[in-house]
């Protein structure tokens, strides 16, 4: 179908069709003129397109000359009669043609019987294949093509969009009569069955524009949204441009606007894809973003790489495209499917209706002469849940008047008010900030959030578009409150019911990352801005402290409980300092827990719910206690070691034999483990009698729990390279680290214990599992030296586009006598043996790490000394470990 009021004219001048006409008479096989001719067409087409040509010519054009190169090839097969034809179905009956798309022919007979033109049939498309024309070809009757279009309504679709190549024109036209709407799947069938397919193809894009690779074509948003329009209008108007919707009333010239724009770029993304790929390729991969961004003259700036600048053209144009979709098709669901039905009206108000349980204006100049009316329409669905949505000549008012929303709409108190009366319904608010987005009204209120629209980093630890991930924390965070919450998110389930005010959260949310893109800290401009907006809305002082400091330090948790050692009473007090009251500690937990579980589908797991839950109660505890009663190092060991040494006593274990153990531990050892860990381990030990292999503890979480990791407890002779060894030993096992503390006692033994997760990032409960990894990793630690080179797998393809420079910080931690590094790199397996080696090779000891790995870079932590347990002070030591840490893992 055409958009807009472009009409297409063939560019004769590109390809002499007469000129060839005359070399295929002169040539002894018809093979090398048609191979010669294609290949000539294309680079000539493909440098057009890089010139710069209108990508619609481009596209009409290939379809155009391939319609006469096929008549001509048409001609050279002698047919029977005129019971024939050659037809373009799909895509390619559309007109369309990119460089590697389906050429999708009907050969259509008028009779079943087709003996007479097997021989014909046979020729003509082997000669299509050797001339290398990757063709999709059906051979079907009149008859075929009504009983197999009424079964299937892919058939239906594909047949829809005709065009006669050569052969009879009548012929085409008896099997459009037989396809008619008055004969088969008429518009209100067609419509429904196509709703459904696309219903289903936008879930398995999980409903979102903002995939990290889209699909051009099936993401939504994408060029199959465009043809839905298309095919529904088809099949209803019985158009065959999008024009004739216009005139029909269901469209207008600003949404014929952005199909025509949108449908052009999508375009050009696709034939740069189909040239740069030489096939059909139609998924945005990372492989050529960062390509394409340069082809079409994006260029790095210091806020923006060029490729985010790219993506970001390419998000607002579909998500432009979605919502003109969704309105469309609920207008042609408002009039083929349920045009017929009574819909029962209820009056809200004096300017507001619903119609079949969806709002509309009761007067279509509403929003001209009250424009307050917009936000009032958002309020109303927020108060009444029942309400299905919006319909769908309200969303086209909506769109034509939200250009009133300007700095005089927004700083008028009304407006205001109607904003925060939003924010503080009771019932879905991020439900109706999410529509509020969808129709454009979102980011014309909050400025600083439509700067944020389409907004992609370019990495794979945010795998959504800052505003995308905004609403998913919001919808995270109203996911609490519902009582399916109470099995997956326990802690923040519980805390949701007991937050004073929930539009403090929202608000929070809402601003969290909405600094990003604009240079310096994000975290910090996020609070200015939200400090601002609370005192433009009027919010009491108090709470615009309280929305403020959860902006500036929303990273401040997960940064703690990830990358600091949160056994260590000082690590918690500090962190209470900063946080300062339980008011704050339980918005930002629940803040946090939305935040992580919203940037990225595999970033929460058992092990970081654990660290979130076990930091906020004992954060909890110790305010509570009194931050000027911090607790007492020597009185926390004593009590740990009374508690143990009773629960142990308890099984029959005598104290003699515990304490003589305990004599070599330190105190280090009881400030790190619970008792229940220090009983567990403390009777292994004790029942290995000696044995010269490694003892090797394995724990699972146990079934009722949610959260939690598998530990790992292993104790022998202390050498140098065990942890390279281990962390080989658990990447062959397919295990990922996600914590470490390493102990050694004051004879030289170890007490060291990993969290692992398994590939999926679950904790490992299979008895006959956790037997294998035991056993294996005895093997393995038995004797190092025998231990093999780690093989180094193939780096996966995406990793490959991501430049992660590799980063190493290193400071020390007085407190605890020992020397903090935090290492930024590429991930990529057996980088935790790596390390190892390299903290071999340099003399470093390591006391314990924090492993976290951020989409395709790892952000880890560890706590070393030198081989002597002094911190690592001297800067020459600390510059070698730093430069071989680079050489090693910056390659």
């Amino acid at each position: 179908m055409l958009l807009h009021h472009y009409r297409f004219e063939p560019d004769t001048s590109l390809f002499d069709l007469d000129l060839f006409r005359t070399e295929l008479a002169g040539s002894r096989s018809p093979v090398a003129p048609f191979k010669a001719a294609l290949r000539e067409l294309q680079a000539r087409f493909d440098d057009q397109f890089r010139a710069g040509a209108d990508i619609r010519d481009l596209v009409r054009g290939r379809a155009w000359y391939l319609d006469q190169l096929l008549a001509i090839a048409w001609a050279q097969h002698e047919w029977p009669d005129d019971g024939i034809a050659l037809v373009a179905v799909g895509g390619y009956g559309r007109g369309e043609l990119h460089p590697h798309s389906d050429i999708d022919l009907l050969l259509l007979l008028k009779q079943d019987d087709d003996t007479a033109y097997r021989e014909p049939l046979t020729a003509f498309i082997t000669f299509l294949w050797d001339i290398g024309l990757e063709i999709g070809h059906s051979v079907r009757s009149l008859n075929d093509c009504e009983r197999e279009a009424e079964a299937d309504v892919t058939v239906i679709t594909n047949l829809l969009e005709s065009r006669l190549i050569a052969g009879p024109e009548a012929l085409r036209e008896s099997m459009r009569e037989r396809l008619s709407a008055e004969h088969i799947w008429p518009a209100d069938r067609f419509f429904e069955a196509k709703w459904q397919e696309q219903i289903s193809r936008h879930y398995r894009y999980n409903n979102s524009e903002y995939h990290l690779e889209p699909n051009l074509k099936s993401s939504p948003g994408g060029l199959r949204d465009i043809q839905m329009i298309g095919w529904v209008a088809k099949r209803h108007f019985g158009t065959e441009q999008y024009t004739d919707i216009v005139a029909n009333g269901f469209m207008n010239d600003a949404e014929l606007r952005i199909l025509s724009q949108g449908q052009a770029f999508l375009w050009q993304v696709r034939y740069a894809l189909h040239m740069l790929t030489d096939r059909a390729e139609d998924r945005l991969l990372f492989d050529h973003q960062r390509t394409i961004a340069e082809m079409f003259g994006f260029r790095d700036t210091p806020e923006r790489l060029a490729v985010e600048q790219f993506m970001k053209r390419y998000y607002r144009h579909v998500t432009a495209l979605a919502g003109l979709n969704d309105m469309l098709l609920q207008h042609f669901d408002e009039v083929i499917l349920r045009g017929k039905e009574a819909l029962e009206t209820v009056k809200l108000n004096e300017r507001f209706e619903t119609k079949g349980g969806y709002i509309q204006v009761r007067s279509r100049n509403l929003f001209r002469e009250r424009p307050a009316a917009m936000l009032e329409l958002f309020l109303l669905m927020a108060k009444h849940p029942e309400i299905e949505g919006v319909r769908a000549d309200t969303i086209r008012l909506i769109r034509d008047h939200r250009h009133q929303i300007d700095d005089h709409y927004r700083e008028d108190p009304r407006h205001q008010r109607l904003f925060m009366a939003i924010m503080r319904a009771p019932g879905n608010v991020p439900r109706q900030l999410r529509r509020m987005n969808r129709y454009g009204i979102l980011g014309k209120y909050l400025p600083e959030f439509g700067r944020a629209v389409g907004l992609m980093q370019h990495d794979l630890f945010h795998i959504y578009t800052v505003d995308a991930h905004t609403l998913r924390l919001l919808k995270f965070l109203h996911g609490f409150r519902k009582p399916e919450a109470k099995g997956d998110f326990p802690v923040a389930a519980a805390l949701m019911q007991q937050l004073p005010k929930l539009d403090l959260l929202w608000i929070a949310g809402l601003f969290h990352d909405i600094g990003k893109g604009r240079g310096g800290d994000h975290s910090e401009i996020g609070a200015r801005d939200v400090e601002q907006f609370c005192q433009r809305h009027h919010v009491s002082p108090h709470d615009t402290n309280l929305v403020s400091w959860l902006v500036e330090h929303h990273l401040l948790m997960s940064m703690t409980a990830q990358k600091r050692d949160i056994s260590d009473p000082d690590v918690i007090r500090d962190f209470a300092l900063v946080v300062r009251n339980e008011t704050r500690l339980d918005y930002l937990y629940v803040l946090t827990v939305a935040d992580i579980n919203a940037t990225n589908p595999t970033l929460w797991n058992g092990w970081r719910a654990t660290l979130l839950r076990q930091l906020h109660a004992e954060t909890k505890r110790a305010l509570r206690r009194g931050l000027n009663n911090p607790p007492d190092r020597d009185d926390w060991v004593r009590e740990t070691r009374t508690e143990a040494r009773s629960l142990l006593q308890t099984i029959g274990i005598n104290r003699a034999q515990i304490d003589q153990l305990w004599e070599s531990l330190g105190e280090d050892y009881f400030l790190q483990y619970a008792p229940s860990e220090i009983v567990w381990q403390t009777q292994g030990i004790l029942n290995h009698n000696q044995s010269p292999l490694p003892l090797v503890l394995i724990s699972a979480p146990t079934a009722d729990m949610a959260e939690g990791g598998t530990k790992v407890f292993i104790h022998t002779r202390s050498v140098d390279d065990l942890f390279a060894a281990t962390a080989a030993a658990m990447e062959q096992l397919g295990l990922s680290i996600h914590d470490a503390r390493i102990a050694t006692s004051h004879n030289d033994w170890t007490l060291n214990t990993f969290i692992v997760l398994d590939s999926h990032g679950q904790p490992i409960r299979d008895p006959n599992h956790i037997e294998e990894m035991r056993q294996h990793l005895v093997e393995e630690l038995d004797d190092p030296d025998d231990y093999p080179t780690i093989v180094t797998r193939h780096t996966p393809r995406q990793l490959k586009h991501f430049k992660v420079p590799t980063e190493v910080l290193i400071e020390q931690d007085p407190a605890n006598e020992r020397t903090l590094l935090e290492l930024t790199a590429p991930d990529r397996p057996g980088l935790l043996a790596r390390v190892g080696r390299i903290f071999m090779e340099q003399d470093i000891s390591l006391s314990a790490a924090k492993i976290a790995t951020l989409g395709e870079r790892v952000e880890d932590v560890f706590f070393i000394t030198t081989k002597a347990g002094e911190p690592l002070t001297d800067p020459e030591r600390q510059q070698q470990l730093r430069e071989r840490l680079i050489e090693v893992l910056g390659v």
